[in-house]
């Protein structure tokens, strides 16, 4: 599946979208992100899918963010940039975001909001809002703050810092640094080992831990999600699995 600057393929159990306008930083056009939202709802649908990974196209840029063209003339009482990281964090399966290049702005969000980074070597993040004289969007800020710590998002947003690589994987931003060459292994390694555990497991999981990021846990469906784990098929199959010291195979139910 094709669309404007979104390349959509899907091995198994695992998606990767992929923003392909290279010769652009792979910008967005805030037009484009309601196609982006559907693709997005169209895979959370899909009990099949356990793993979704996110990146860019070319070695420059994972992408540049939003088109500055975009930024004069749209209403930004609606920020579907916002609204777009906010649906990526929210996502049912397990996401990566593999950053073939630096990241700029609001597009650094975009790659927070997945569960997990994987960059490589060389790539740097720029924080240009104070240079431009504009504010980042809440739910923005509030995950720099509690992924990454206030300290760090002053440095980013009230100094506009610009971090390296090294940074990056040392401020936890990246959860692993690699070469341009070994991305691909290393994404797919990475993913092969996140599709091969429960999705139920994960799904659950993923929903109580950022519910406790954002400190709005449901204490009670997470307590009756924990118990009901242990009638369910992948708890008997990652039970019989560890007593036959054999790979689990999980169905999801």
């Amino acid at each position: 599946m094709t669309h404007p600057v979104l390349v959509l393929q899907r091995e198994g159990p695992v998606a990767t979208l992929r923003l392909s306008r290279p010769d652009k930083h792979n910008m967005l056009a805030m037009a484009e992100v309601p196609e982006f939202l559907d693709v997005l709802d169209t895979l959370d649908a899909d009990e099949n899918l356990r793993v979704i990974v996110l990146t860019g196209s070319g070695e420059k840029s994972f992408s540049a963010g939003v088109d500055l063209g975009d930024v004069l003339t749209h209403d930004w009482n609606d920020n579907p940039l916002e609204r777009l990281a906010d649906r990526i964090e929210a996502l049912r399966p397990v996401t990566v975001c593999a950053l073939n290049g630096s990241v700029y702005g609001g597009a650094s969000d975009l790659a927070l909001a997945c569960d997990f980074r994987i960059g490589v070597e060389g790539m740097r993040l720029v924080m240009p809002p104070a240079r431009l004289g504009l504010v980042f969007h809440e739910t923005g800020l509030r995950r720099y703050v509690e992924r990454l710590g206030p300290q760090l998002a002053r440095s980013l947003f009230l100094a506009a810092e610009k971090l390296d690589s090294v940074t990056l994987l040392e401020v936890g931003y990246l959860d692993r640094l690699v070469t341009r060459d070994d991305l691909a292994a290393a994404v797919g390694a990475f993913t092969a080992q996140l599709a091969a555990l429960s999705p139920l497991s994960l799904q659950i999981t993923k929903k109580a831990l950022n519910g406790i990021s954002r400190g709005d846990l449901d204490s009670d469906w997470l307590k009756q999600k924990t118990v009901a784990c242990f009638a369910t098929d992948d708890a008997d199959e990652g039970l019989a699995a560890a007593r036959e010291k054999r790979e689990p195979v999980f169905k999801g139910s």
